[in-house]
């Protein structure tokens, strides 16, 4: 975004001046970055870029563990990325979307989202090459699921189906109940809409076991990373299993009482062994990954 918005004000400020226009318009393809990290690395074998707004992440990794689970691979090194521009900060502006005060995921007086910006790589490969080359296990992917929400282009259905269905996805593909699944790092942008959307779609999902499932969202300490946000957030459940700690919705006050879940509010160690991440886009992108802890 940045590269297209230097392209716009050199083409109307200085028309008949083309220095360096041409690698600002091939810079400006998503897919240029993907090459120049292949090529900077030696990488070898397709390049793939999933552009599902909010979901990018989650769904970049759970790509990537398709193509291992199918044996298209044997390793891919895959995860999100995203960085803030003008153009980005007036379009979730314009959608009256950003909080004039302080993001507060699932708090009753929340009033919008934070943006940030960010990144995060995953190397995964198949156990046995991990084992064959001696590498350090952080821990497993074992679940991914993703649907589509066709509600509205920016605002999830109110009940959450889509959310629900790629939760349940997700656990169906790793073979885990909900009552396993021992924290939950919700989407949790901080929007009216989103949070209660969310909410019901984690009490119908998980129903009587609903009120011992702790959740929190990150981005209450670290916004919302757009296209990052799904890969940065499984990197934190990787985190929380290795230590066996819960991290917390740093600004949360008064809890919306939509949730039936007990909401992380300080760090909190506790000992379990699956953790489930949402992410959702913009467009009805509805992505959702399981972790398991890894314990050789």
């Amino acid at each position: 975004m940045s590269a297209g918005e230097a392209y716009y004000r050199q083409a109307t400020q200085t028309p008949g001046r083309h220095r360096r226009q041409a690698s600002r318009v091939v810079e400006y393809q998503a897919q240029r970055q993907g090459l120049n990290l292949a090529e900077a690395f030696g990488f070898r074998g397709p390049t793939t870029i999933i552009g599902n707004a909010c979901a990018s992440g989650a769904n970049a990794i759970g790509h990537a563990w398709h193509l291992l689970r199918h044996g298209h691979a044997e390793r891919v090194f895959t995860g999100g990325y995203d960085a803030l521009s003008r153009l980005v900060f007036a379009g979730f502006d314009s959608l009256q979307a950003l909080s004039p005060t302080q993001c507060r995921p699932f708090d009753a007086l929340r009033d919008g989202l934070a943006l940030g910006e960010g990144a995060a790589m995953l190397a995964l490969e198949t156990l046995d090459h991990a084992r064959g080359r001696g590498a350090v296990i952080l821990g497993e992917i074992c679940g991914y699921g993703a649907a589509t929400d066709s509600h509205h282009l920016t605002q999830p259905h109110p009940e959450g189906s889509a959310a629900l269905a790629s939760m349940t996805a997700a656990c169906e593909a790793a073979r885990v109940r909900p009552e396993q699944i021992g924290y939950i790092n919700a989407h949790g942008t901080g929007t009216p809409l989103n949070d209660s959307a969310e909410a019901a779609a984690i009490n119908r999902w998980a129903g009587a076991s609903a009120k011992t499932i702790p959740v929190s969202s990150t981005k209450a300490s670290i916004g919302h990373l757009l296209g990052a946000a799904g890969a940065v957030e499984t990197v934190v459940c990787l985190m929380a299993l290795r230590g066996q700690w819960l991290p917390p919705t740093a600004t949360l006050s008064t809890v919306d009482p939509a949730c039936l879940f007990p909401v992380v509010t300080n760090p909190t160690e506790v000992a379990f062994d699956y953790a489930l991440t949402n992410s959702f886009g913009f467009g009805g992108a509805n992505a959702s990954l399981v972790l398991r802890r890894w314990a050789s």
